[in-house]
């Protein structure tokens, strides 16, 4: 045989090494992954709907880089990354269903990539569970269309850790894992970079203490890249980075000791905001899961250390715990949104708890145990259905009654170029396609000089909300009642 039949030979071995039984396994392992993503992006087309309109934050992102609306205020505690992300579709199209499709599809297809790179550490079947569980949140259903970043710090947590985890295992490409942790540790930062200093904190801990600088590195590049246009920001507006921190903590009613948990218990039946929160709790029927939940993370730890396989498990769960703290012990109010990324890390483990509650050690069924789990599952699932379907339906209602009110401010002569002040300015105004301006308050980017000059060139609109007074400037601009708002314009401008 000659040299070079026999190079070709062994290129052919390898051809078949690359293509054969054991691709067919690696293709078999993440096919399911695959089903639960795509299924997940179906049911946010199905059950959220592309036609849902444009919230108040979503508004605050997408006109940044829309050329079809005015930008909204960017207030100091905001990231650039929701506005780079909504950009392909949003900078040269004003379709909102298009937005949704596209959003819907990216994060079925960031969710796929973030439960493949955590292949190895559990397996497959624990995975798809733990992915499921994650997507079948009311939650995550509703969030994964919408131009908002909690979802994608959830994404990038998944990523870090997974990565790094496996990159210590010695799994996979050693260049290609610790790309994943540069990667996911940027895309955190890039969307909320606070939030990426608490997920990623006790992988620091972990990477100082066993003296992985490649890990310690990757980490620490990921978090600097994702997070550099935030400070350059703060120091170009905000005066430094310290002042944009302060800042941000003023708008967020002051970082200190506040208990939140039986806040975020209020958000659970389905508020995307509860500031003030007030009111009764929700049924216990829809705060369950929740409950249940830590204690099924502490059960998972139990069985991964009785099996000695404790670090993929006990990471996650610490990581979860740092990424929840500030939203549970730190502020005044409650998003259910802000807890994305810590059910993001404790579904892994507490799938794999599910397993091993289901079936002993030898891999037979457990068939009193296997029941009652499967009834627990039934239930979660038709709990986060209902509350997703209240939840679209309210919202969708209070974005309708945004598009209303611009109809009517259209038919007032309030129509673009134009300024809106007053009671939900910022997604009224962008409705209506005009700018918003506030002269108090979190948003204030203006004042009251600067909107009666305004009002000599462009049309200008104060809103009152229900049982509230108009400001003093707008007091003498012709009122009109438009649902429950009263709407002055002033008189150079006014109609009807």
């Amino acid at each position: 045989m000659t040299q070079g039949s026999g190079a070709l030979l062994v290129g052919a071995r390898r051809g078949e090494q690359a293509s054969g039984p054991g691709a067919s396994r690696r293709m078999r392992g993440t096919r399911p992954l695959a089903v639960v993503a795509a299924v997940f992006t179906l049911a946010q087309l199905v059950l959220v709907r592309p036609a849902l309109g444009l919230g108040w934050d979503e508004i605050v992102y997408v006109s940044q880089v829309t050329s079809h609306h005015p930008a909204a205020f960017f207030s100091a505690p905001r990231s650039r990354g929701v506005s780079l992300l909504v950009a392909p579709v949003a900078s040269w199209s004003d379709s909102t269903a298009l937005l949704r499709i596209y959003l819907a599809v990216l994060s079925g297809l960031a969710l796929y990539l973030a439960l493949r790179s955590w292949r190895g550490l559990f397996p497959t079947r624990v995975l798809v569970t733990g992915g499921a569980f994650f997507a079948s949140l009311w939650i995550t259903l509703f969030y994964g269309p919408q131009a908002m970043p909690n979802y994608w710090v959830a994404i990038g947590a998944l990523i870090t850790v997974g990565c790094l985890l496996r990159y210590r295992a010695g799994r996979g490409a050693h260049a290609g894992a610790l790309w994943g942790i540069v990667a996911g540790a940027a895309l955190m930062a890039w969307m909320r970079p606070t939030d990426a200093v608490y997920v990623t904190l006790p992988l620091f801990v972990l990477a100082l203490v066993s003296g992985h600088w490649r890990t310690l590195l990757a980490l620490a590049g990921g978090v600097a890249a994702g997070a550099v246009p935030w400070v350059i920001e703060a120091y170009a507006w905000h005066g430094g980075l310290s002042e944009r921190l302060a800042e941000a903590s003023r708008i967020q009613g002051g970082l200190g000791w506040h208990i939140a948990v039986d806040d975020q218990l209020r958000s659970l039946g389905g508020r995307a905001l509860c500031r003030p929160c007030t009111g009764e709790m929700p049924h216990p029927v829809i705060t369950l899961w929740w409950i249940v939940l830590p204690l099924l993370a502490v059960l998972a730890l139990i069985i991964a250390v009785r099996g000695r396989r404790t670090l993929p498990t006990l990471v996650p769960l610490a990581c979860a715990t740092t990424a929840a703290l500030p939203y549970l012990f730190m502020i005044e109010y409650a998003a259910p949104r802000f807890l994305q990324p810590a059910y993001a890390l404790l579904a892994l483990p507490v799938a794999d708890a599910l397993w091993h509650l289901v079936r002993t050690p030898r891999g037979t069924w457990r068939p009193v145990v296997t029941a009652v789990v499967a009834l627990g599952i039934a239930g979660h699932l038709a709990v986060q259905l209902t509350v997703l379907v209240f939840t679209v339906d309210r919202n969708t209602d209070s974005r309708d009654d945004w598009a209303r009110t611009a109809s009517r401010l259209h038919d007032l002569g309030v129509r673009p170029p134009c300024l809106i002040t007053g009671y939900e300015a910022i997604p009224i105004g962008y409705y209506t396609g005009c700018s918003s301006g506030a002269t108090a308050g979190h948003n204030e980017n203006t004042t009251v000089a600067e909107i009666l000059r305004t009002a000599d060139h462009i049309p200008v609109a104060h809103l009152t909300g229900p049982g509230a007074a108009p400001p003093g400037y707008a007091r003498p601009w012709p009122a009109h009642p438009v649902s429950d708002l009263t709407v002055r314009v002033a008189p150079r401008w006014s109609r009807g």
